[in-house]
């Protein structure tokens, strides 16, 4: 393969939910060599990378959704992301590379990628929005209050450690029965 581009590719230390298009300018059998373990790495000029979040294929695999609908439809990117780069989306051929974030582990990683691979776009991925609002727990419901559930009476609670106990009493006795049984024979 021929030597690496001049423009690097950065990506940031703790990125998350972005996907890295690249167009492959290779015969099919080089493309899915890259499938092989250390075999991408070393034609992105990295040490290694984690497969299971990386995606090769042929766009001709898409039929009628075209790479444009598989990133909006099944990447979840918003299509309003894919509007300005659509024409040179459209326009790959033979196979597409998707570089999830997770596929370098959190690292700062710099991509030299070999002449053959063409860096397309960047694109986040709609994530579920987990951030809350600070909460005062006055406001809190009752049940929501740290020791807000029924407690058991003392003699529940004494009842029910009385079975706990005599249940794993039980269970020794059982496995220790079981073991004297089977030296015996």
């Amino acid at each position: 393969m021929a030597g690496p581009v001049a423009q690097p590719l950065i990506i940031a230390a703790g990125e998350q939910r972005m996907i890295h298009v690249f167009d492959l300018d290779m015969r099919p059998e080089q493309a899915r060599f890259l499938r092989e373990p250390g075999a991408l790495a070393q034609v992105l000029g990295i040490d290694e990378i984690d497969l299971d979040h990386v995606e090769i294929f042929p766009v001709s695999d898409l039929e009628d959704l075209g790479l444009v609908g598989y990133l909006r439809d099944g990447c979840g990117i918003p299509k309003e992301q894919l509007a300005s780069d659509a024409q040179k989306l459209a326009a790959i051929e033979g196979y597409v590379l998707l570089l999830r974030s997770r596929a370098l582990r959190g690292e700062a990683t710099r991509l030299t990628p070999a002449s053959q691979i063409r860096h397309i776009g960047d694109y986040s991925e709609v994530g579920a929005d987990w951030a809350s609002l600070p909460s005062n727990p006055d406001d809190a419901p009752e049940s929501a209050k740290p020791y807000s559930a029924s407690r058991p009476s003392p003699r529940e609670a004494r009842s029910r450690a009385r079975r706990i106990g005599a249940t794993i009493f039980v269970i020794v006795m059982a496995l220790i029965l079981l073991v004297v049984l089977m030296l015996a024979t």
